[in-house]
Order: C-alpha cells, then sequence, then structure tokens
C-alpha cells in the first residue's frame, strides 16, 4: 500500500500517544460544559460546532500539542472539513506540530443485541473516505461496543470492524478497529479473552501488507494484547480510556506495555475557557506528560 512512509513509521515506533479530538454531535455539549461552556453560552448547532472547534484549536496550538509526545490525533468530520488560521487542520497538524492526522467514521450505535452495540450503517463511505484522502488523513478509526462476554454478539462486532477496515485499506488508509469493552462489565475479563481470539483470527486472514491498529480497553489481565501487538498486520495497539480517570487509566495502561494511550476526556481534564493561554498551556502540558509517560514506560 502507498503509505506516506514518514507517517507510517511515525505510527509504527514513534514515541507518545494519540489524542482523540473526535466528539461528536452527540457528546459535544457534554465535553463544552467540562470546558466551562455552557448550553446557555451558544445559541444552536453552528454556535456549539463553533466553541469545540476553538477549544480544539486552542488544544492543537499549545506549546506541548507536538509530535514530541503526541504522535497522532483523531479528528471528528467536521474538524476535518474546517481550518485554523486559515489552514486546513490535517494539514497543520502534519506540517506544523508533526502529528498524524486521523479521522473518526463511525456515525454511533445501534441498539444493544447479543450484549454488543454494532455501528450504523455508514451511509457514502466511499465518498468520506475519498475526501479523508484529499484532506490527506493517514487513517480512520470506528467504534463498536462489547457489554458482556457473548461469543456471537463478540464475533459479530469484529467481523463487522474487519469488513469496514477491508474498505478503509482499500481506499490507502490506516484503520483504526476499535471494539470497546465496557470497563463496568460483570464479564470483562471473559469478553476480552474472547476478543482477543476474534481478533487473532480476523488477523489471520488479512493479506501481506495490509496494516491495521487496534484501540482497546485497557485489560484486565495485564499483556493480554502483546501477541496481537507483534502481529504482521498490526501497527500499532492503542488504549481507550473507557470511563477510568485519569490516574487510573495511566496506572492500568503502564502495566501493558505494548500498548500506548488514545485518550479524549483525559487529555482535556482541568482545561477551561476562562483560562489565561499560559494557564490552559500548563495545565494541557501536564495532562500530555502524564498520559506520555503511562504511553512510554
Amino acid at each position: 500500500m502507498g503509505y506516506d512512509k514518514a507517517q507510517l513509521e511515525q505510527m509504527n515506533s514513534g514515541k507518545g500517544f494519540i489524542a482523540a479530538l473526535d466528539q461528536s454531535g452527540g457528546s459535544t455539549p457534554k465535553a463544552l460544559s467540562l470546558y466551562g461552556v455552557e448550553p446557555s453560552d451558544y445559541n444552536g448547532d453552528a454556535e456549539m460546532f463553533k466553541a469545540v472547534h476553538d477549544m480544539r484549536a486552542r488544544i492543537i496550538l499549545a506549546d506541548d500539542f507536538t509530535s514530541e509526545k503526541v504522535i497522532a490525533a483523531i479528528l471528528f468530520e467536521r474538524t476535518m472539513e474546517d481550518s485554523i488560521n486559515g489552514k486546513p487542520v490535517a494539514q497543520l497538524l502534519w506540517e506544523d506540530r508533526g502529528v498524524v492526522p486521523f479521522l473518526k467514521i463511525d456515525k454511533g450505535l445501534e441498539e444493544t443485541n447479543n450484549g454488543v452495540q454494532m455501528m450504523k450503517p455508514i451511509m457514502e463511505i466511499d465518498d468520506l473516505l475519498a475526501r479523508a484522502v484529499k484532506h490527506g488523513i493517514f487513517g480512520t478509526k470506528e467504534r463498536s461496543v462489547i457489554h458482556e462476554a457473548n461469543e456471537n454478539g463478540i464475533a459479530a462486532v469484529v467481523a463487522q470492524q474487519f469488513e469496514l477496515a477491508k474498505q478503509v485499506c482499500a481506499a490507502g488508509l490506516v484503520p483504526i478497529i476499535e471494539p470497546e469493552v465496557n470497563i463496568n462489565s460483570d464479564t470483562k475479563a471473559e469478553a476480552e479473552e474472547i476478543l482477543r481470539g476474534e481478533i487473532e483470527k480476523n488477523l489471520n486472514a488479512l493479506p501481506e501488507g495490509e496494516m491495521v491498529m487496534l484501540k482497546l480497553t485497557i485489560p484486565e489481565k495485564a499483556g493480554l494484547y502483546d501477541e496481537l501487538a507483534g502481529h504482521a498486520n498490526v501497527l500499532r495497539v492503542v488504549a481507550l480510556s473507557g470511563g477510568y480517570s485519569t490516574a487510573e487509566a495511566c496506572e492500568r495502561l503502564g502495566k501493558n506495555r505494548t500498548m500506548i494511550a488514545s485518550f479524549s476526556r483525559a487529555l482535556t481534564e482541568g482545561l477551561n475557557v476562562k483560562m489565561t493561554d499560559a494557564e490552559f498551556n500548563e495545565a494541557l502540558g501536564q495532562n500530555i506528560e502524564k498520559i506520555y509517560q503511562a504511553s512510554i514506560c
């Protein structure tokens, strides 16, 4: 596949973590509220998305948001189509910050069935992937959720993920496969064992040279995904925080040597719209350092 060699090398062996800046319409009000921007501060979707774009731009332009510690960032579709200081966001990320751009492509989840939530159909997927390529996006991210250790449900989630991943690969992009396991599941450890087996089976069916990444909940059994990280078709295994506090997520991640972080809420924890730039940069810098250290240990 004709991947960008510098970006491929950074994703394969770069030290650092992936910033998740991909809150969609449904989760945006909560993300803004945590940032100190309440629904009463904006009127309608256009103003809401402008507020969250301003927050993301502030993060991306912050002193410590560079490839020294942040190797990639996952963007929401609206962010990919937008610009910062007159420059397309994906282009600015790579050219000015040295950060590899990814795009969230899933459109939300189906209702729970067989203990899992499958992805909703992604309409006009070919057009979306073509636009991603045009914008200089390196890869994509697509999320499902596993709530219990149901073999049929987990097999269906993984099969759907890999089917979409093949379409992404065919477009010349690297998919991040994200079958999240609910951290509050009573059968989390058992679900993760089933998941590992299903992922391995599907990885073994991939053609040589077709690269994917895995974004997984930090497992109950430390090192569970080490073998997957060493698979010839796996570029990197990254961890989602899944609702754990920053401290607990970093502590759990530190026990899994082959995983690096891809955190969203932990990255923006404690940031506030009313902070001066100096205060904002310091607070964000502390979050980045904490997640970076957990990713490289």
